[in-house]
């Protein structure tokens, strides 16, 4: 009888994931076959095969999108960010964790602290701000993720370094090495796994982010999800090239977790572990 209600039980689960999994791959079907159909093909049958496989709609959608200019741009800042973050937050944790005192207390509460203020309502006065020294550009864009990403990466840098004994710095100091060397070829090592969870907690929020680069970035320099909105804007009653548009959109990030789910599932469990 238990051996019974086991196997019912694990049936049960399976059928509820195989339930889930397709309405998670429900919006994908639809933007994806809906991509190849014409306009008139979409609004006669949204959930129907295309009667024929139009392909121009991608190429139309690609020149309209200026898709690889866009991936540069959104590549050049969410890379450059993730790698000042990491830089910063790894370095910062590590002298808070370090560090006793109550000035270094302080510090690690306000970080803290500051991961509870939403952006929304420091928005205004930091692009009027940015307006002023003439920093609504990439790289002001770039200085502001360092500042919003910061917060909850020295939290979790900090968290990982109680894991680290004290003992490995006061080695490598009696073995002749600098802080500098002893934080760079000793400790920042250890803490890869904790540094692929930050780089990806990152990367998800920094490559989707629309909101701060409407507000900074104009449309020679847009990112894909900015670019998306004024593709969408200008094609608002053309479902087949938007939903071809952004079809295009997601293929950077399918490929890049294809190429990196290996590291990606491993610094994830290994920083949950940490």
């Amino acid at each position: 009888m238990k051996k019974n209600n086991e196997k019912r039980n694990l049936i049960s689960i399976e059928v509820l994931g195989l339930i889930l999994g397709l309405l998670w791959i429900s919006p994908f079907y639809l933007m994806l076959v809906n991509a190849f159909k014409t306009k008139r093909d979409i609004f006669s049958g949204v959930l129907g095969l295309p009667e024929e496989w139009i392909t121009e709609n991608f190429v139309e959608a690609f020149i309209d999108l200026e898709f690889l200019k866009s991936l540069f741009n959104s590549t050049l800042v969410t890379g450059l960010s993730v790698a000042i973050i990491i830089l910063f937050s790894s370095m910062a944790g590590y002298a808070l964790a370090r560090n006793k005192s109550k000035l270094s207390g302080f510090m690690f509460f306000t970080f803290v602290a500051a991961m509870l203020i939403p952006f929304q309502s420091v928005m205004i006065p930091l692009v009027a701000l940015f307006g002023q020294v003439d920093m609504l550009n990439a790289g002001g864009l770039i200085f502001m993720y360092l500042g919003f990403g910061c917060s909850l990466s020295i939290f979790l840098y900090h968290g990982a370094m109680t894991g680290v004994s004290k003992s490995m710095d006061e080695a490598a100091i009696i073995d002749g090495a600098n802080r500098f060397q002893l934080f760079w070829f000793i400790i920042f090592p250890l803490l890869k796994p904790i540094s692929v969870t930050v780089g990806i907690l990152n990367v998800i929020w920094i490559w989707n982010d629309y909101l701060l680069p409407s507000l900074v970035l104009s449309e020679s320099n847009a990112t894909i999800p900015l670019k998306m909105f004024f593709f969408f804007g200008q094609y608002t009653k053309q479902w087949h090239l938007a939903l071809a548009g952004l079809t295009i959109a997601i293929i950077p990030v399918i490929i890049g977790y294809f190429f990196a789910q290996k590291q990606i599932i491993q610094g994830v469990s290994e920083g949950a572990v940490k």
